[in-house]
């Protein structure tokens, strides 16, 4: 989009000069100034007509440049390397989430680059599958990024804007806000200053950096068009995790996914995640994760290795006319709606209700689901927070200390496959054939660990995790990662098989850490 300068010229009227010499001053100071704008400053009106003050000043630009030049070195190009296993698996050509015509939520993904690979006897080599941007926060290489962006990926390469290339590996990462921390051995790089999200107003210029279909440092100019967004509520799908975006009309493609946001000052202010397209192209709107929940997730992942997260153990809703209507609610048109309150909860021995209507956080308003979301996801467990609730149509504020979802204040630790201390490895066919299996993995080098903690023994026959069946060691890791992206009251992973002498086994193994 090309934008032009205004200079707008105030005509003002003025009382017919009895002095030449007055005329001609004023006609001096109106012509010796023309690169300025002549605009009307004060006005005054006497008995004798009207009178007005007229003043010079220096007209004005919605000037991108400096902006963009102190960003655009800290904006860097993510490549991701896989061999071909580690993406024809995600259902091959045959469309999925990522090639969903309606609403392509993640952009710069595997799905973007993927080409149909010819069958070839030898071994697959590693390969391209995703082009994505990462925004560097610290001198000495640390970079944040989308999950989508590094997800699966075998190899990152990272490539900054003077072309210099580095290995990258991964500190962490959060499916639930699709964030990802990685660090490149480098020193002395350039960064881009970490704003605050909350002051952003909507109507105000943003600049996306990034690197759209392999065009590196882009920038693109657009304005906050809304804050505190929920995509799925617009897709009517299944919540993508915290939901809580800055939307911006700033041209996003993919590529773009895990750029830079910024103000016109240079700062942060969001992470680019998403669009909204029926082409899988910009089309207007592009989501971006901000700042206040960036800030948390990055020093939670750098100091820990995984997000401490914080719940209130609320089931919640956004108050609705209609609801407000049923449960005779009438001191308040706008809040989040407490339909449950869940046990050993923060809330419930805070004294929450169900019914309850949540007005605000520490001050800062909760008019809808996804700003309740934002607010809470910037405190970790024990922490302690001010809530305003309405109840009984009377508004009330209670003081509660945060939990996890284990309902205590413990820190929860990172685990990767590595933790479930045993190898697997295929089944031989005379075994398969003697036990009456299609297939199978065999529990190996059983050593301490969440494996042997649930009881299973060396020797033991996985044929399926979750009720998924399980044919060779690269199914168990997949199904690993993807329990492992679920809520940490979810990551249960359940073994069923067979030992070697016949004896069925089921095993549950607790992932969610301690």
């Amino acid at each position: 989009m090309k934008f032009s300068s205004k200079i707008i010229f105030l005509a003002a009227g003025t009382a017919v000069l009895s002095s030449a010499i007055t005329a001609s001053v004023m006609k001096e100071a109106l012509t010796s100034h023309d690169d300025f704008s002549t605009m009307v400053t004060d006005t005054g009106y006497t008995n004798g007509g009207g009178v007005y003050t007229v003043g010079l000043s220096p007209a004005t630009e919605n000037d991108f440049t400096k902006a963009a030049e102190s960003t655009i070195n800290g904006v860097v190009s993510i490549k991701s390397f896989a061999t071909p296993r580690g993406y024809q698996n995600r259902g091959g050509q045959g469309g999925g989430f990522f090639e969903d015509p309606f609403f392509e939520y993640f952009f710069g993904s595997p799905g973007g680059n993927r080409r149909q690979q010819p069958r070839q006897e030898q071994q697959p080599q590693q390969q391209q599958m995703g082009l994505g941007s990462g925004v560097i926060l610290s001198a000495d290489g640390y970079i944040v990024t989308n999950n989508h962006v590094i997800e699966d990926a075998e190899r990152l390469e990272v490539t900054l804007n003077d072309n210099r290339t580095f290995d990258a590996t991964v500190i962490g990462a959060d499916p639930t806000t699709d964030l990802a921390l990685i660090k490149i051995d480098a020193k002395d790089l350039p960064i881009i200053p970490m704003g605050d999200s909350e002051t952003l107003k909507v109507g105000e210029w943003v600049l996306a950096v990034g690197n759209p279909f392999g065009f590196t440092s882009t920038v693109t100019t657009g304005i906050v068009s809304a804050k505190g967004r929920s995509i799925s509520s617009v897709n009517h799908s299944a919540p993508m995790g915290i939901e809580s975006y800055i939307q911006t009309d700033a041209a996003v493609n993919p590529g773009n996914s895990g750029g830079a946001l910024v103000t016109l000052n240079g700062e942060l202010i969001g992470i680019n995640t998403a669009i909204y397209s029926q082409t899988g192209s910009y089309a207007g709107y592009s989501f971006a994760v901000p700042t206040s929940i960036v800030k948390k997730v990055v020093s939670d992942l750098r100091q820990f290795g995984t997000v401490q997260r914080a719940v209130l153990g609320v089931s919640i809703q956004e108050l609705t006319a209609d609801l407000a209507k049923e449960h005779k609610i009438t001191a308040v048109t706008k809040g989040v709606y407490v339909g449950g309150i869940q046990d050993r909860s923060a809330a419930k021995e805070a004294g929450l209700q169900e019914g309850d209507v949540i007005i605000s956080i520490n001050d800062k308003p909760t008019n809808k689901v996804s700003e309740l979301q934002e607010q809470v996801s910037k405190y970790r467990p024990g922490d302690t927070i001010n809530v305003t609730y309405v109840r009984d149509n009377a508004t009330k504020t209670a003081t509660i200390k945060l939990y996890n979802q284990q309902g205590n204040t413990s820190v929860t630790k990172a685990t990767d496959y590595t933790d479930l201390g045993c190898a697997f490895k295929k089944v031989d066919d005379a075994i398969l054939k003697q036990l009456g299996l299609s297939g199978g993995v065999q529990v190996v080098d059983l050593k301490d660990g969440i494996v042997r903690d649930a009881g299973v023994r060396s020797g033991f026959i996985v044929t399926s995790i979750n009720d998924r069946r399980i044919s060779s060691p690269e199914d168990v890791e997949k199904m690993y990662k993807a329990i492992m992206k679920g809520s940490a009251d979810e990551r249960v992973m359940i073994l069923r098989g067979v030992y070697p002498t016949g004896k069925r086994g089921i095993y549950a193994l607790d992932l969610a850490g301690e």
